[in-house]
């Protein structure tokens, strides 16, 4: 079967002994719900996933078996079930990081009038795991907590990269590359990378969606945690240059305190000045 692989792994996985495809279909199937998919038939899972109905048949029924995607109202329907849920706090609850770094992204937010998400890397994509945005904040996009987005052009992304040892960063621009990314979105990841090294922070200025810009850093926890980022975005037309270089640098304030306090095991400091 010609199936499509989770991405970021397309290139190097089918190579490799170890890798074990029918779990990484499994996984996929979980991985095609969108925050606002209730319900998904067979039909429109095989699309998501590229795989063919009969294998998507088996994985369901083998999904719902363990508790990960229950059935709907509709013949062939199914959706995630609490089993996923778990598996995700099962994460969340080691770690805690969405809630230490909680009260920092909202003062940060309420500050500065803006969305302030934390992110992972999860492939190819950035995936929004905490989020706060100020009650005057312009919501240009929506997104939350679970959102996916693309990681070449988001400065989410960016810093995501920024925040790798250049081994990995290499390994990764070549996993786009394969990915058939368009170059603008590729060139523009290397413009981020070189003006992370001399700002500290990434830009995304419309490069993604249309009248949204945003700013972000990466967040280096230690301890054997994968990198994370801290973005901050809003409408381009209140986000100009100087706006994005100041809130570049409230942002790697932000980055430290959360580091600090995700080192203590508890609520950042507070007190803090802009």
């Amino acid at each position: 079967m010609n199936a499509r692989l989770p991405a970021g792994v397309e290139g190097e996985a089918p190579r490799d002994r170890r890798f074990v495809t029918a779990l990484a279909r499994g996984l996929e199937v979980l991985r095609c719900f969108g925050p606002d998919d209730l319900w998904l038939g067979h039909r429109e899972i095989a699309r998501r996933t590229g795989l063919p109905p009969s294998t998507v048949s088996r994985l369901a029924y083998t999904l719902k078996m363990l508790g990960c995607l229950k059935t709907g109202p509709g013949i062939g329907q199914y959706g995630l079930d609490a089993g996923v849920i778990a598996l995700g706090f099962s994460m969340l609850g080691r770690y805690d990081i969405a809630r230490i770094a909680r009260p920092t992204m909202q003062a940060l937010a309420d500050e500065a009038g803006v969305q302030v998400a934390l992110c992972v890397r999860h492939g190819l994509e950035v995936v929004y795991v905490g989020h706060c945005r100020a009650p005057q904040a312009r919501s240009v996009l929506g997104l939350d907590v679970g959102a996916r987005l693309p990681l070449a052009p988001t400065a989410a992304g960016r810093a995501l990269v920024a925040g790798l040892e250049p081994a990995e960063q290499q390994r990764l621009l070549q996993q786009l590359q394969q990915a058939a990314r368009p170059e603008a979105e590729l060139q523009g990841l290397r413009q981020a990378l070189q003006a992370h090294a001399a700002e500290g922070f990434t830009r995304s200025t419309e490069d993604w969606e249309r009248g949204v810009s945003a700013v972000a850093v990466p967040l280096q926890l230690g301890a054997g945690l994968a990198p994370m980022a801290l973005s901050c975005g809003t409408a381009s037309s209140a986000l100009g240059g100087a706006e994005m270089a100041t809130l570049g640098q409230r942002l790697r304030a932000a980055a430290e305190e959360v580091r600090h306090a995700v080192q203590r095991g508890g609520e950042p400091r507070t007190g803090r000045s802009r």
